[in-house]
């Protein structure tokens, strides 16, 4: 099982890539950190998740 935002799911095997598509993640407003670590944009594609990863999407939201 993977961790998704505090949430477990089954998403072992799974990029990155198609995770944050699948939950309809709008790549230009969000950071994805796995593991403690940021992924970079260009490597979501090749970031496979597996067994007990963490992974937390964060949204920026514009205000003033």
């Amino acid at each position: 099982m993977v961790f998704i935002n505090g949430t477990e799911q089954e998403l072992k095997g799974k990029s990155v890539e198609e995770v944050i598509t699948a939950m309809n993640y709008d790549k230009r407003t969000i950071a994805v950190e796995l593991n403690e670590e940021i992924v970079s944009k260009a490597d979501y594609i090749n970031t496979i998740l597996k067994d007990d990863d963490v992974l937390e999407v964060v949204s920026f939201v514009g205000g003033g």
